[in-house]
């Protein structure tokens, strides 16, 4: 007989994960919008208010080239603020496990976060990114591999000695924007070479939406043969197919317990083009159309593993009332399909029922919970073409 036990059939599968959002950072990054410091603000806090507990802050990248984090320090010091320690406090909140991650591709990126460390307003984390295509690298970092190797290789021992963790992410694991098809294999041995040089965790990328699911659940199966400690590892898919929830699910099966995603399934490569000025940003975009380009959904991929029955830490309820927010923020419609319609709700929508049914089945001579005829069997009969 089949096996109907998901978690026997999927025996990695977690029942409880970990759910970072990048809404501030990787969301707001492809916005040809300044979204204002106080926007910015609120949202973090709403984030952590509604149970995130691992959040990207902001770019401490050059923001001449991606002005949309010109505010980085202020952010990061509003965050370090006792008012805001406070805040959590009375919400019954733990600081200390809110873990507070910038992003700081190059090494002059980590020498600032360590500089704001030293001032009491630093990340706890911060992420450097290596992609297994070298063109897709070479457009992230204007490096070839082996000199960004050997910078982040500089920049880890740095922020060891600062009291800082640092994320190493493999990208194009699944496939370039512009080299093409890519091998996983090369992934699996970019991920050991992260953790050689001392990284604390792995952010394993799909930053183009190339991803499908069955060569999800193969890499990150192999991932997890090879380097079993489910603590190590982080999955980040964007969304280009409307596949990144399949993706989510394959994960899962294959025993990936840590997520990120953004509000609206916003994000995608640093803006060319802010508010009424070109800017540098990271050159042209990968896509023609920016419409189709972006992350999962946290207000979707939160009701998916919701309704799974595996725990999150999040009120999905306020995170949905936050994404109808962002939509107002940003001022168009995103691409949530749970921010607008809810969740499934276990009493139903009544609101819709239509008058006259109890009315019909007692003048039809049915009881109430009657669904077939009275003269049929208790249990169908299948004809013998059809039974097992």
């Amino acid at each position: 007989m089949t096996e109907y036990d998901y978690w026997k059939i999927f025996p990695r599968m977690p029942r409880k994960v970990t759910i970072g959002d990048i809404t501030i950072r990787d969301g707001f990054q492809h916005l040809e919008k300044f979204i204002s410091t106080r926007a910015k603000i609120f949202y973090l806090e709403e984030l952590i208010f509604a149970g995130c507990r691992d959040i990207e802050v902001t770019n401490l990248g050059n923001p001449y080239l991606m002005p949309q984090f010109s505010d980085a320090e202020e952010l990061l010091a509003h965050l370090r603020s006792d008012r805001f320690k406070k805040r959590c406090e009375r919400k019954g909140i733990n600081y200390d496990e809110i873990t507070l991650t910038a992003i700081t591709i190059r090494e002059p990126s980590v020498d600032r976060a360590i500089r704001l460390k030293e001032k009491g307003v630093g990340p706890d984390r911060v992420l450097m990114m290596v992609s297994t295509e070298e063109e897709h690298h070479f457009a992230n970092s204007g490096c070839t591999l082996p000199v960004y190797w050997q910078e982040a290789e500089r920049s880890i021992k740095k922020c060891r000695e600062a009291g800082i963790k640092m994320c190493g992410t493999v990208s194009t694991i699944w496939g370039s924007p512009i080299g093409g098809a890519t091998d996983m294999k090369d992934a699996v041995e970019f991920t050991k070479r992260w953790l050689e040089i001392g990284a604390h965790d792995i952010e394993h990328a799909d930053h183009d939406g190339s991803a499908s699911a069955p060569d999800v659940y193969r890499y990150f199966s192999m991932i997890l043969d090879e380097i079993p400690n489910p603590d190590l590892h982080l999955a980040h898919f964007h969304e280009t197919k409307r596949m990144a929830s399949a993706s989510v699910l394959a994960a899962l099966q294959a025993g990936i317990q840590r997520f990120e995603a953004t509000l609206g399934g916003l994000g995608g490569q640093p803006a060319n083009f802010l508010d009424d000025c070109p800017v540098k940003g990271t050159g042209e975009y990968y896509y023609d159309d920016p419409r189709y380009v972006g992350l999962v959904c946290l207000e979707d991929t939160l009701v998916q593993i919701d309704e799974m029955g595996i725990e999150h830490g999040y009120d999905v309820d306020r995170i949905l009332w936050l994404g109808r927010q962002l939509e107002r923020t940003v001022g168009k419609r995103l691409r949530s399909e749970a921010a607008i319609n809810g969740r499934t709700l276990t009493e139903g929508h009544m609101k819709f029922a239509r008058p006259g049914l109890s009315r019909l089945k007692e003048k039809m001579g049915e009881a109430s919970d009657q669904k077939l005829p009275k003269d049929w069997g208790e249990t169908a009969v299948l004809p013998e073409h059809c039974r097992p």
